[in-house]
């Protein structure tokens, strides 16, 4: 699907202070210098609109999150909606930043071990094969969470596309990961759906009747 492009999202995004503009300065300083606590730092990647993670924040203030989302006009919606809060008198959220990056980035944004967790949501599914590699789940991106990932860090991957899933599944051992627990269909697994948040577009397909499908993996050294 084609993106609208809207123009003044570049500027918006450019003066909000809830985007870290310079990130590559932000390497191995993020809980110091940019969250200024020692709390762990769990990101999502490709957030959309930002609903999911906006709530996590709100709930676990104790936590610092970081939301990555590529496309200045959907992060615009949800710079859009923080700061329209805040003028209307809400809260002032303290532990979340957005980037505007390619995920392809996060090792030269990230420092060693200095990511507690990640979060996937029904990513671009890149149907074709000849596209693998540039899914978030594939073994080549799983490489690269591997280098910002804490000893104890997982990863956990919500979709409601079969064939991702089966694909992200299948990658998880070759990449040198271990699966920790897994279902396909989440809102009918009594215990991986508990403390479930749902993302804007989780909560379309579950209303078409779409299973929810979800992975949480560690690295093979984290294994049970």
């Amino acid at each position: 699907m084609r993106l609208r492009n809207i123009p003044r999202s570049q500027e918006v995004i450019d003066k909000s202070k809830y985007v870290v503009h310079d990130e590559k300065m932000a390497k191995g300083l993020w809980k110091k210098e940019i969250f200024g606590n020692t709390n762990p730092v769990h990101i999502e990647v490709g957030m959309g609109k930002g609903r999911f993670i906006t709530e996590l924040a709100k709930a676990n203030p104790d936590i610092n999150y970081v939301g990555i989302e590529r496309y200045t006009s959907v992060l615009l919606r949800a710079v859009e909606k923080l700061e329209d809060e805040e003028t209307a008198g809400g809260e002032v959220l303290k532990n979340l930043f957005f980037l505007c990056i390619d995920a392809r980035e996060l090792p030269e944004i990230f420092g060693e071990g200095e990511v507690d967790k990640i979060y996937l949501n029904f990513s671009d599914p890149w149907p074709k094969d000849r596209h693998a590699r540039r899914r978030l789940t594939s073994r080549e991106f799983l490489g690269r969470y591997d280098k910002i990932l804490a000893k104890e860090g997982t990863v956990e991957f919500k979709t409601d596309n079969r064939g991702l899933f089966d694909f992200s599944l299948a990658e998880v051992e070759p990449a040198g990961w271990h699966l920790m627990a897994s279902t396909f269909d989440l809102h009918h697994d009594e215990e991986m759906v508990k403390g479930n948040v749902m993302t804007e577009y989780e909560e379309k397909f579950s209303a078409m009747g779409n299973p929810i499908c979800k992975m949480i993996i560690a690295r093979g050294e984290c294994g049970i």
